[in-house]
Parts: structure tokens; sequence; C-alpha cells
């Protein structure tokens, strides 16, 4: 996990593009050297201009060292791995440390024996690698391969059956699983099924899925916004004018002045969405990794106590900086002039800003990424926005300098934004901790606990707009403006907001925060185990399908999550609805797949799919089996995504995604129906 999120922070930081390709093909074979003693060797075969790291550098200095595992219960290894080929060594600025590198060809050995000859075994190998060139390093990969080596006494016979057992238990490659059907019961475990076919649905009636580009735009508005607040920060503010100033009265063209300026502006732009570059990449190594980085317990953790640390940057307890010497080397690329001058000059302002701009993007990178739909388009959208609100800003002012005139003068008003961005912060931590709570299934923090909460910090920030709580920066003697006291009146306009969310009612309350807060049966009111709604869904698709046979009804495919925030809304939005509700109760059988539920499956039913060239994607827990079987069935990983079948495993009508209003969710829900009743 550590070297996982070493990684996801540096590549952040990367600012430009990158081809997805495969730099590195590994092989791995095994060579008896007599005596009951074998060497496992894992050949890699690198491109030119890329290398990975040596297995023996320091993991702690933040570049990922290759590892090599060979498992088995049935060996004893000899020594530990070896490694030969090209080896470079030298110092690397980035990590301040000495670090070696492979190249080429390179060779890994691991000598072992045999606990039982006669028995042989299957020996597996798992390879951890990271890929980089002088400029870039793509994700880790971890690879997985297996051999088997025969006991000494097996006749052919015994020899090709426990092969074929090999095949059919242990990895279950792309032909194994296509052959799959839902017919058998012993194809529960299975992951396709023939008859879901969505492209070809019984009928082309109801609401067809579209592309949500409201959700595009109103994240790019999110993050325009966002980046117009960060321009009213102390580490932003005051660089307006001087920046402005620069172009207009330092040009003696005083056209060709406005003209860089614009170009300044358009730079800060192209540097904002080149941030989200590295998670485009990414997504391209492994499409479903965003939805595991969304779901896992210990990332969410790391976001809450992230925000915390955020929130208190912004109360003036520390400040959050990049080091000085990335700023000293961004400076001085500016003397080299012209446009490329010109884009030194506004990484400078994205880098010695940072402590101010730093929590705010941490925050667009962990809403977003939280999401688990779409997330690096998501997230471009997002720091195009904010780019934009800057680039317009500096532009416009560029081409009206008299407008500078107008500006507010800086002062204190900008320590007062970054603490109520604090105090924002600390709230939208507590989202990360409840997503937790939920994916561990501990359900501590009930709904209104988190509310509680909320309703605390909301209490605390009306008292500081009133001037009755100081922090550091504040100015101990400075009067309450009237921006500040109507500010003030507002927050404790949304403490009266949120107290109804203390009351117990039949129906959801709080609408605005759906997706927020905690399921409406995390409550100390509704146990979880009453069901969504009062509805007790199934978790297992084959089930629900077996009792749809019984009560012949259609089975509505619910692929959730626990930490889905649209799948919250659409329970309180749109199921609550009294013309939806009855519907969902009486006419369909209701089968909710949790795609990040972490609970294990029976040792049985674990087993590992072969992605092609070499990849092992293991399904170990629950989650891992519905994520699975959503995207092999329906080509589809995001969350909501409902589907109605028959009892027979037949899709009815196009499948629908994403949150969508009450009309659209009925009108395919009702279509659907109203169609298998006409066929029965």
């Amino acid at each position: 996990m550590k070297k996982f999120l070493l990684l996801f922070f540096a590549v952040a930081t990367q600012l430009f593009f990158a081809q997805i390709e495969k730099h590195v093909k590994l092989n791995y074979d095994i060579k008896s050297t007599g005596d009951n003693l074998y060497e496992a060797i894992i050949t890699a075969k690198i491109d030119n201009g890329w290398h990975i790291y040596s297995k023996d550098i320091d993991p702690e200095v933040g570049a990922i060292p290759t590892e090599i595992k060979i498992i088995s219960k049935d060996i004893e290894l000899i020594g530990k791995a070896t490694e030969s080929g090209k080896k470079e060594t030298s110092y690397s600025e980035a990590f301040a440390a000495n670090l070696t590198t492979l190249s080429g060809n390179v060779v890994f050995k691991q000598k072992f024996k045999l606990k039982n000859p006669e028995k042989g075994s299957t020996i597996a190998a798992e390879v951890t690698y990271q890929t980089c060139n002088e400029k870039v390093c793509l994700a880790p990969e971890t690879l997985e391969f297996e051999k088997k080596i025969e006991g000494i006494s097996a006749t052919n016979t015994e020899e090709k059956t426990t092969k074929e057992t090999l095949t059919k238990d242990s990895t279950k490659t792309a032909e194994t699983i296509v052959s799959t059907t839902v017919s058998a019961p012993a194809q529960h475990e299975g992951i396709k099924v023939n008859s879901l076919d969505f492209k070809n649905p019984l009928t082309d009636c109801g609401t067809k899925n579209t592309e949500n580009r409201e959700s595009n735009l109103w994240i790019f508005v999110l993050g325009f916004i966002g980046g117009l607040i960060a321009l009213l920060t102390p580490c932003v503010f005051p660089m307006i004018p001087l920046t402005v100033s620069f172009f207009t009265k330092g040009q003696k063209n005083k056209a060709k002045g406005k003209r860089d300026a614009l170009i300044y502006g358009f730079f800060i732009l192209v540097i904002f969405v080149l941030l989200s570059v590295p998670f485009h990449i990414i997504d391209g190594i492994s499409g479903n990794i965003f939805n595991q980085i969304s779901t896992n317990i210990w990332l969410n953790l790391f976001f809450f106590a992230i925000f915390l640390f955020f929130a208190l940057s912004f109360f003036g307890y520390y400040d959050i900086t990049i080091p000085s010497w990335i700023a000293n080397k961004s400076a001085k690329a500016e003397e080299a002039g012209g446009l490329i001058g010109i884009f030194f000059m506004a990484l400078t302002l994205v880098i010695v800003s940072f402590s101010c701009t730093g929590p705010i993007l941490g925050s667009l990178l962990g809403g977003v990424a939280s999401s688990s739909q779409n997330v690096p388009l998501l997230l471009t959208f997002a720091l195009a926005g904010f780019g934009l609100s800057w680039a317009i800003v500096f532009g416009l002012l560029a081409l009206f300098p008299q407008a500078l005139q107008s500006l507010p003068k800086s002062g204190g008003w900008m320590n007062t934004v970054k603490v109520v961005l604090g105090f924002i912060e600390l709230a939208l931590a507590l989202k990360f901790l409840s997503k937790a709570d939920l994916v561990s299934k501990t359900f501590l923090l009930k709904r209104e606990l988190f509310v509680g909460i909320w309703i605390v910090i909301a209490i605390a920030l009306a008292l500081y707009l009133f001037g009755k709580i100081k922090f550091p920066h504040d100015d101990k003697n400075a009067k309450i403006s009237t921006s500040r006291k109507v500010l003030g009146i507002l927050t404790f306009g949304f403490f009266v907001y949120l107290f109804q969310g203390l009351i117990p009612a039949e129906r959801p309350k709080l609408q605005l925060l759906s997706g927020i807060l905690p399921p409406i049966n995390v409550s100390y009111f509704h146990d979880e185990k009453d069901g969504i709604l009062g509805m007790h869904p199934e978790h297992d698709y084959y089930k629900a399908i077996e009792l749809a046979k019984k009560e012949n009804k259609p089975v509505l495919i619910d692929f959730t999550g626990f930490g889905c925030e649209n799948c919250r809304k659409m329970e309180e939005f749109v199921w609550s609805q009294p013309d939806v509700l009855p519907t969902l109760q009486n006419e369909v059988i209701l089968a909710s797949l949790y795609v990040d539920d972490k609970e294990e499956l029976p040792e049985a039913e674990q087993t590992k799919i072969d992605m092609g060239n070499g990849q092992m994607k293991k399904i170990k827990t629950i989650g891992d089996k519905w994520s699975m079987f959503q995207q092999v069935n329906f080509n589809n990983n995001s969350q909501p995504h409902y589907v109605l079948v028959t009892p027979d495993g037949k899709v009815i009508n196009t499948p629908v995604s994403g949150y969508m209003p009450k009309e659209d969710f009925k009108k395919f829900l009702d279509c659907g129906i109203q169609f298998y009743k006409n066929q029965k």
C-alpha cells in the first residue's frame, strides 16, 4: 500500500503526455539442476530507453524496487533471489539517493528444492516492477505466473489428469469463462453468462444509456469555482496585480505585453490540465484501478487524514510547500525568454502558490477519485475548470488593466477565506471516514452522528465568522465586516437545515447532502438489517434468479457499492418516491450486487482469470466477483448500473447507468416490466 501511495502522488506531478505501452516482456521458467534442486528463472526484456529498478534498492526512498516472489507451500527457498543484466548506479535528485537501475535483458533467479519430490508441486511466481525512462515512470505492475513440477512417481496418465485439473481449477482463461452458462447450479461461481447479452436486449423501449454530460459540466463548474476561491487566498491574490503589471507596464510594446499575458493565462490552463494526464495513463493500464482505489478502506482513511492535515494548514498552524529547489529551477528557466520563458513563469506561479492551492487541488483529487466513475475524465474537467478561472482572470486584467483599480486591497479578509476553507475541508474529511466505515461493514459512523459532527463544525464556523474564535494569523483587533456577518447568518441557517437530520422520519431528509451522508439504513433509528427502504434485496445474482423463477418476476440487477455516492442519491431521491417504491417492492426481484464488498469468498470459489499478456486477475472477494461479473457481461464498471433480466437470464431492455431523474428511471422500469408481462 505504501508503495502504491508513493507512486500515486509522484506521477501526479508529471506535466507531459506519455504513450500507453508495455515496455517490459517477462518470461517464467523452472530449470532442474539435479538432486532435487531447481532454479526459478524470470527473464525480463526491456525496451531501449527504459529501465526497471534493482530489487536491492531501499523502498523508503520512493522508487519501486523490483520484487520477486516464488510461492508454494511445498518448496524450501535456498538463499535470496539474484539479478543479472546491465546495471547502472547514479544519484537521483528527485529521490535524493543513489539508485541502481536495470536495462536491456535482465535475468532473476531463485534457487529452491521440493519438500516432497515424489509429490511434485505447482510453483507460482509473482513479479512486481516499475518501468521508467528519463522523463516518466509508469504505474507499477504485478504479474503472476505458474509452472508445474511433476512428482517423480507420476505416470503419464496422472500427469495429464493433474494438468487438466490445474487448468480447470487454478486458472480460468477467457475461453473457459465464455463457456460458463447459468443453467447448471455448479456454474454459480462463473463470471460470464451467455444469455446476458446487453447489446441485443429483447426490446429497446425505455431510457437508453447515454453519456452523463451534465456530470462532466458540473465537475467543470466546481473546478472553476474552486479556482476562483484559490485566487482569493494570500498565496495568489497579491500576485495578480504584480503579474499583470509586469506584462502591461514592463513592456515597450503594449500590444505585445497584452499578447504575452494572454499566452501566460493559456499556459496556466495547460499546466493544470496536464496534471490529470498521469491518471489517464494509470486508467489505461488498469481500467478498474480507480474503482479499487475509491473503495479501498486504508486509502479512504488516508484521505481522511490528509483532509484533516489540509484543514489545519488553512487554519494557519503550518504551511504546505513544495521543496524550494523546484521553484528555483522553474524560476531560473524563465530567463530563456519567449514562449518558453512565459511557460516557466506560469509554472512558477503554480508552484509557489501551492501552499494555498495544494489543499484545494487535493480536495478535487480526493473527491473525484472517490467517485470511481470515469475518474480521469472527471479530473480533467475539474482541473480544466480550475485552470480556466485563473486564465480568464489574468487574461481579462491584461486586456483591461484599469480593472486592477477596482480589486480589493490585500488584507485580513484573505486569511478569513483560508480559515473558512479549513472548516469546509474538516467537514469533507468526514465523508472519507464514513466510506471506510461502510466498506469495512463496521457501521459505527451512523447518519445521525455524521450530521451531529457537521452541526458542531457549522456552529464553530459561525462563531469564527462573528469573531468569537481566533486562529494564529487572524488580526486580534480586527472589526467584523458586514460580509462576514452575512456569511455567519447563512452558516447558522445551514445549522438549522442540518438539525432536521436528527429527527426520525419515514422519508429521507437532507436530500441536498445525499451521497455525502451515510445511507438511510445506517442509522440509530433504522437497523441496517431492516434493508433499504424496507426492502431486503438479494446480494447474489444466482439466488435472485432462482427466486425469480419461483415468483415469476423479472430481476432488477443493481450494481452498487458501499462507497457509491450516486447509488445513495438514487435510493434516497428516486427509489423512495411513492410512484417508484411499490414497483421495486412488488414487481421485481431486487439483486443488489456490491462491487466493493471486501468479504472474502470461500476458498473453493476464489480463482484467477487470465486477462491476457501474462496478467492474472485474482477473484478473492465478493466485490471482485461482482465487479468482474459486471465488466465481462455488460462491458461496464460504473455504479449505479441497472439491468432488467428475465428469470432465464435474458436482458429485457437497454441497461442504464448513473444518477437519473425519477421519470427516466420509472420509464426504464415500467417499460421492462410491462414487456415481460406481455411476453408471459
